[in-house]
Order: structure tokens, then sequence, then C-alpha cells
């Protein structure tokens, strides 16, 4: 990455499309080796499936819309429906509108959903940067029509450090 000397601006739209995963890579790492920043849209019913990273941090901005967000370690870590789970301290998943931000540090479980009937958009930030190779490889996947190859997404989130506990549901 050579090193930027100037600053970024975006007017809104711009940004690299990241084929079927919804979301705008804004800054990658051409630009940055601290994070990656996208904005996401989630269309209804989308579920990325709960999953934690060796090494990433992220955080997640909600914009417009609702999300069920998780961020924490679960009494029992169930291969089903993550938005049931309860902390040994008893948080549950929160459903999170416009202004609601989720922190996931390394190692933490988490995911996001859109449970409602309309999409829903967020600025996610992940640090390092480089987020967006996942990502693209998971937009391959998605943009493959049919249901998507829960086998070649684990694959794909193996080989990026990031360890799935529930599967990914590509909604409407």
């Amino acid at each position: 990455m050579a090193a930027m000397t100037d600053g970024l601006v975006l007017p809104p739209g711009e940004g690299r499309p990241m084929g079927a995963s919804g979301m705008t890579l804004k800054v990658g790492a051409e630009q940055s080796a601290r994070w990656s920043v996208f904005e996401a849209h989630v269309g209804p019913g989308f579920d990325v499936g709960a999953h934690f990273h060796d090494e990433a941090e992220e955080l997640f901005y909600v914009l417009d819309g609702e999300l069920d967000l998780l961020a924490f370690e679960p009494r029992v870590r169930t291969s089903g429906n993550w938005q049931s789970w309860e902390s040994a301290s008893g948080r549950k998943v929160a459903r999170g509108g416009p202004g609601s931000l989720m922190y996931v540090p390394a190692g933490c479980p988490h995911g996001f959903a859109n449970p409602g009937t309309t999409p829903a958009r967020m600025l996610f930030l992940a640090a390092p940067a480089g987020h967006e190779l996942y990502i693209m490889e998971i937009a391959q996947i998605l943009g493959g029509g049919g249901p998507p190859d829960q086998q070649a997404i684990a694959e794909v989130r193996r080989r990026h450090g990031i360890h799935q506990l529930t599967q990914m549901v590509p909604g409407g």
C-alpha cells in the first residue's frame, strides 16, 4: 500500500460496489492500513449468521431501518437462531434503530439481521484494513443464484480467520 498524503472525499452514493453483498467500500486497504469502511444495505430477512473473528475488530452504526444486534458470548452457543441467545449475565440480543452502535472486539461472538420488511442501512468499519477481500469472496457466493453454498461460506470465513457459529441467510 502506498502512503496517502491527501485525504479522500466521496459524495453520497460513491465508492466501490462489493457485488451481491449489498456493501459499498468507502475506504479500504488501498487507502489505509488500519481499517476498511463500508456502507451496507441490509435487505429484509438477511442474517449474517453469528460468528467471531480471530483478529478483526468491527463497528456497526445503524443509519436507517432496524437490525437485531448480537455482541456477547452466549451462555450456550447453539447452531440455530442466535436471536434467542442470552449471556451469562442476562444480556439479550438488542433491536437497534437509527443511531444505534455496536462495537465488537476480536473473539466476541456477534451477528446482525434485518427482522423487518424494509431495508436497513449501516456504516460498517473493520480493523485492520483488508476486510473487502473477504466481502468480495462472499459476494461471489451470494451472487451465484439460488440458495448460497453454506460450505463455501464457511470455508471463506475460515480462510479469513472467521469462525462461523450459525449459517448466513441471504434474505429477500
